[in-house]
């Protein structure tokens, strides 16, 4: 490294292997690609064309219909809910087939760190007319311009990946030059490396950039790098993409796209194969990932919770037949049988009473009379619950309303940093239209449960649509919610004044997961909100 002191910036500069250059600097490193070895070989098949996302979520584990992301998502938020993490974003720009999808998925392997998003500028090609249409399959359509490109969808996406959000991606059919129907969810980015030829062509863009990589390389290598990508993955002839490439590609990367070359923080020579510059570069992005850490779940610990309980809380009325049930679940010598029995009926009563919160709406009798009565006024109902205990609570919840979709978030404890994390979400779509049963069986210190709102917020879920329903909470995990969320109404069937040292709700009732599945906690799963063993 060494730095100017006109420019504060960190330049990277190796001659041996080509790394990079700052500022318009250029050197070149040995060992480019052999051009017969880009070629693809004579008669060689097609290849089915894959999209460029393939290789760029999370760590996953696909099983039917389910994806399960292995590695979970620390908090992206502060004790007082608000997003104060965003994502690191990387640009990477370069010319057509100049290895920068190559180069993103090096450094995708190198971080091994979850939740990576990896964002093409390919999807963000506008909707072309029945005109362009005719222009662009005799490859006279100028795809290499900035006006070829949405550029106001994609600062929008951007910005909302960059805040945390859900957004979604459109979908291009580079076969048919059209956006396909369906477009792809995309969320809970860590880091984000976006990656495109006019990547620095925009200035709303370039402010969302973290860090600015431009991938150099030789002209020679693009073309045929091109050639062998156009014809055996878009099904396209030779003289097709030779037509395209010396009447749009070339000017277009002269004119717009090296230029750019002066705004990047680091230019890569050569590619993914340079692997010193990518190590360079995973060095930075890590040392700026320990920098957002954040403690959400001692913050919330050493909080001072001295102020009365919230409005929007509301502990189902203690009768003596809930106080009957509760003196059944919390005793420790009571059967798994006989736990899952009247857990199932506590259950019932409070989901039922979670409903009486939900808006009505006035009726018609048979005699033309208005009733107000309780019968649900609103687009819908999802229940979501956090896994795996909050999945107890999803029969009692079907039982009492007809056709409501179900929705999985699973949020675990990691037991080092002791923060909770995100592994697994799957929500139905539209659920920012519905109202939400939020279901865990307890709440302790409540990070859990923030987590929870949090995901459904960012999937534009509205605050005051949204009902906490847990079995038992503790009063800082009631506060904690309540203070980051004060929308949010919590509905449990008790409330338990204190946690002992190691946040375990007290007097409490155990591991409810373990308790309910017959398990005793070598699995792994920790279900007791915050907790990693039971405590009675």
């Amino acid at each position: 490294f060494y730095k100017t002191s006109s420019d504060p910036r960190p330049r990277l500069h190796q001659t041996s292997e080509g790394v990079c250059v700052v500022s318009g600097s250029r050197r070149y490193g040995s060992g480019e690609d052999s051009l017969d070895r880009l070629l693809p070989p004579a008669g060689a098949p097609r290849r089915k064309s894959t999209t460029s996302m393939s290789k760029t979520e999370p760590p996953l584990l696909r099983t039917g219909t389910r994806t399960i992301y292995t590695a979970g998502r620390p908090p992206w938020y502060d004790e007082h809910g608000a997003q104060s993490k965003e994502a690191f974003v990387i640009g990477l720009c370069g010319g057509s087939a100049s290895g920068k999808t190559t180069v993103a998925n090096k450094i995708i392997e190198a971080l091994d760190v979850p939740w990576v998003v990896l964002l093409s500028m390919d999807s963000f090609y506008k909707v072309l007319s029945p005109e362009e249409q005719a222009l662009a399959a005799n490859n006279d359509y100028n795809f290499d311009h900035p006006g070829a490109f949405d550029f106001e969808l994609l600062v929008a996406t951007l910005r909302k990946l960059k805040q945390g959000k859900s957004v979604k991606i459109p979908v291009y059919d580079f076969t048919t030059h059209r956006r396909q129907k369906d477009w792809k969810n995309v969320y809970g980015a860590s880091v984000i490396i976006f990656e495109g030829i006019m990547s620095f062509a925009d200035k709303e863009l370039l402010q969302l950039l973290d860090m600015k990589i431009f991938v150099d390389t030789d002209s020679d290598i693009r073309l045929v790098r091109r050639l062998r990508r156009d014809i055996t993955e878009r099904g396209r002839d030779i003289e097709g993409v030779i037509k395209q490439y010396n009447k749009f590609v070339k000017p277009a990367f002269e004119q717009y796209i090296e230029p750019t070359m002066r705004l990047a923080d680091i230019v890569v020579p050569r590619g993914g194969g340079n692997m010193v510059a990518i190590d360079l570069i995973v060095q930075h992005v890590h040392s700026q990932l320990e920098e957002r850490e954040l403690s959400v779940r001692a913050l919330l610990a050493s909080a001072q919770q001295n102020q009365p309980l919230p409005q929007t809380l509301s502990v189902l009325e203690s009768t003596p037949q809930v106080r009957g049930l509760h003196t059944i679940i919390r005793n420790k010598e009571t059967s798994r049988d006989e736990f899952i029995f009247y857990s199932k009926r506590l259950m019932r009563l409070l989901i039922e009473h979670a409903l009486t919160f939900l808006p009505s709406k006035v009726v018609q009798t048979p005699q033309g009379q208005e009733y107000e009565g309780r019968s649900y006024n609103g687009k819908g109902i999802t229940g979501v619950s956090i896994l795996r205990a909050g999945e107890t609570m999803e029969p009692a919840l079907r039982a009492v309303c007809k056709d409501v979709r179900i929705g999985k978030i699973l949020i675990q404890t990691n037991l080092d940093s002791g923060e909770p994390e995100l592994h697994y979400l799957r929500l139905p779509k539209d659920i920012s239209e519905d109202h939400v049963i939020l279901m865990d069986s307890t709440v302790s210190t409540g990070a859990a449960a923030m987590m929870a709102v949090r995901v459904l917020l960012d999937h534009e879920v509205q605050e005051d649509k949204i009902v906490l329903v847990s079995l038992l909470m503790a009063e800082l995990g009631v506060h904690s919610v309540a203070y980051a969320f004060p929308k949010v109404k919590i509905i449990t069937s008790a409330v338990d004044k204190s946690l002992d040292d190691f946040l375990h709700v007290i007097p409490g009732i155990g591991d409810f997961g373990d308790r309910y599945f017959g398990t005793d906690g070598s699995d792994g799963w920790s279900d007791d909100e915050d907790q990693d063993q039971p405590s009675y």
